[in-house]
């Protein structure tokens, strides 16, 4: 394409997100107008269908900083994705389909979202990682159906973030030949020059993590071009490091930090129009030759989706189509789930189920922290990433979880993530972004209370269950026994819009009774009834062990108790009030029994029992004992 024709589709987008800040008053119009001409470049090797933004074989784009919304909107509108001029001029309002983050699910075309610095390159790996697994099961020697690349632009501030680091050191040990990162390396940061924050050699860094580097004039279409190209043919994920100038054609504004997150003004903006050649009265106009260049993406796109499916048809990937299929269809019925009949630590029971899911599920798959032995998550004779289903992510959990996140939204797979429950610390950024999203992440959390034992308070998690339980769409499981476990996955496998978490123990924990009233598939149950009780007894985890072992002693001082596990707190109180009132009797004294922080419990108990301190290095059983979850102590308190 001629350059000139080039110049003028970057100059609209340019303005279009120049335009949109402006209208909004409110955004950032300096990286959108920086990465316009890479933008415009970019155009001609994407391969996408923006009639079907879920078309398999597409490639990814991410837009790992999520604050240049003005040019994502823009792009979306010229690519005709579905949004019009009035989207645009909506930018950052109320109920608009331009919200000032891009948001996966409420505008077509966005394929995870972002604004979190740094997390879009892990996600940007995880669906490079997914492709490579699902090419890796359907792929031949004749014909591949997956053969997408996965592209993510970003800027300093991503490469400052740790996840970065990570989820770039996993890209590079892989060898994710299709990740193309291209870098807007403009030097300034909010605050002014990235000399006051950042003096490392990216170059360096990354060439150390096994990726090939690139570099290029980010305003020069043919050096774009030329790199963009030799980074599609790489053996290695590669970055373009793209020397752009942020706010590229604002005039005075061209460089300045103060570009960045405000609008440039409306004498600059009309002086910049007029300087480039544009009519300084038109706002949101974009020419029809421009558009018509644009809009050639619907077209291409549908070809090349038309030319995959024929692809599909051709008689040597008839194994092949079959493995896509069983991968995009995951029958459950298949699943041959184990029973439990003797004490048992959650964490085992878990790590059992899990691998009669994967038998079961092809597109089940995941990893642990360097953790599986621990977490017992490993997929037995499943084989290792990228052809097997055991993904070893190292000591990263923050990129794991944002990894796992990208994979879960790439199409056919039900992935799993896992470490400590103490380090759910690390990846909390991660499971925030997957409630917000609603994706259907597993979060396999061990270790989950004092029970830990002798390594003490660094590694019990107190505040933990209280913090991700008051998390929006994100659905905490701490089962109680084997059986409990198994109705938790059964039932977090067909919520497909929300994130689990299974937070199991280290410890054995004793079989329980079958349930006496009432549905686990709500949240909570009653283990024991009374039709006398005085007392609701209300526990999740190894405490419904002891808060049975009450129920016994108070029994034989001829109180009478109900006993309640509330395995998943955070389904039980979406329940109507009827149901709740039928687990939590009115009329009893109900107290909460918990050896965590367990704020929440006050919602539902008239006391409770929790941990007021961090825990402390002893074996499991003297720390129960120490602070309080012992029968005796307890009834002390209900005293």
């Amino acid at each position: 394409m001629a350059n000139a024709i080039r110049q003028k589709m970057a100059d609209s987008i340019r303005f279009l997100a120049a335009d949109m800040v402006q209208a909004a008053n409110s955004g950032h119009p300096g990286a959108p107008m920086g990465l316009a001409d890479i933008a415009v470049v970019l155009s001609e090797h994407l391969n996408h269908n923006p009639k079907n933004p879920d078309f398999l074989n597409r490639d990814r784009l991410v837009f790992s900083g999520g604050h240049a919304t003005g040019l994502i909107y823009s792009l979306y509108y010229l690519w005709g994705y579905g949004l019009e001029v009035e989207d645009l001029k909506n930018f950052r309002q109320l109920d608009s389909l331009t919200p000032g983050h891009p948001e996966y699910g409420h505008t077509k075309g966005i394929e995870i979202t972002t604004g979190p610095l740094g997390q879009g390159i892990a996600n940007a790996v995880g669906f490079s990682m997914a492709s490579k697994f699902v090419g890796a099961q359907v792929n031949s020697d004749t014909a591949d159906l997956i053969d997408h690349n996965v592209y993510c632009l970003c800027g300093d501030g991503d490469l400052e973030e740790g996840v970065s680091y990570e989820a770039c050191s996993i890209a590079g040990h892989n060898k994710l030949d299709n990740l193309i990162l291209i870098y807007d390396s403009n030097r300034i940061t909010i605050e002014g020059s990235t000399d006051l924050s950042i003096s490392e050699n990216i170059h360096a860094r990354f060439e150390s993590q096994g990726w090939d580097v690139l570099e290029c004039d980010g305003h020069d279409f043919d050096a774009i071009d030329v790199a963009l190209t030799t980074a599609k043919s790489n053996t290695k994920p590669t970055i373009i490091i793209a020397n752009t100038i942020i706010a590229k054609g604002a005039g005075k504004l061209e460089g300045s930090h103060h570009s960045h997150g405000a609008p440039l003004g409306e004498d600059v903006i009309a002086q910049a129009k007029t300087d480039a050649g544009f009519d300084p009265e038109k706002k949101f106009h974009v020419d029809e030759d421009v558009l018509v260049r644009f809009r050639c993406a619907i077209e291409e796109g549908d070809l090349l989706e038309r030319e995959w499916i024929h692809r599909q048809k051709t008689l040597p990937l008839m194994e092949q189509n079959e493995a896509l299929t069983a991968l995009q269809n995951p029958d459950f019925s298949r699943i041959q789930y184990p029973t439990f009949e003797k004490a048992d630590a959650t964490r085992s029971t878990n790590g059992k189920i899990m691998n009669a899911i994967a038998r079961g599920i092809p597109s089940f798959l995941g990893g642990s922290a360097d953790l599986s032995p621990s977490n017992k998550t490993n997929l037995n004779d499943m084989g290792v990433f990228p052809k097997g289903r055991n993904i070893y992510f190292g000591i990263r959990e923050h990129a794991m979880s944002s990894i796992v996140n990208a994979m879960a939204l790439y199409g056919p797979l039900m992935p799993f993530s896992a470490t400590f429950f103490v380090f759910s610390d690390y990846l909390k950024p991660a499971a925030r972004i997957a409630a917000l999203t609603g994706i259907q992440q597993f979060f396999i959390w061990t270790h989950d209370s004092i029970g830990v034992g002798e390594d003490g308070p660094t590694h019990q998690p107190i505040e933990h269950l209280s913090q991700f339980r008051a998390l929006p769409n994100f659905y905490v499981w701490r089962p109680a026994d084997g059986a409990e476990n198994v109705e938790a996955w059964k039932t977090a496998l067909e919520m497909k819009s929300s994130p689990s978490a299974f937070v199991c123990s280290r410890q054995n924990l004793a079989v329980l009774p079958e349930p006496a009233c009432g549905d686990i598939h709500k949240g909570g149950y009653l283990v024991s009834e009374d039709k006398k009780a005085t007392i609701t007894l209300m526990a999740s985890g190894s405490e419904v062990e002891l808060a049975l072992k009450i129920k016994e002693t108070l029994n034989a001082k001829g109180v009478a108790v109900n006993v309640a596990s509330i395995p998943c707190y955070d389904l039980f109180i979406e329940q109507d009030a009827s149901y709740i009132s039928c687990i939590v009797k009115k009329g009893t004294k109900t107290v909460a029994i918990e050896a965590a922080r367990g704020l929440e419990w006050y919602r539902l108990a008239d006391t409770v029992i929790a941990m007021d301190s961090f825990g402390a290095s002893a074996p499991a059983g003297q720390l129960f004992e120490k602070f309080g979850f012992s029968v005796d102590s307890i009834i002390e308190k209900i005293k």
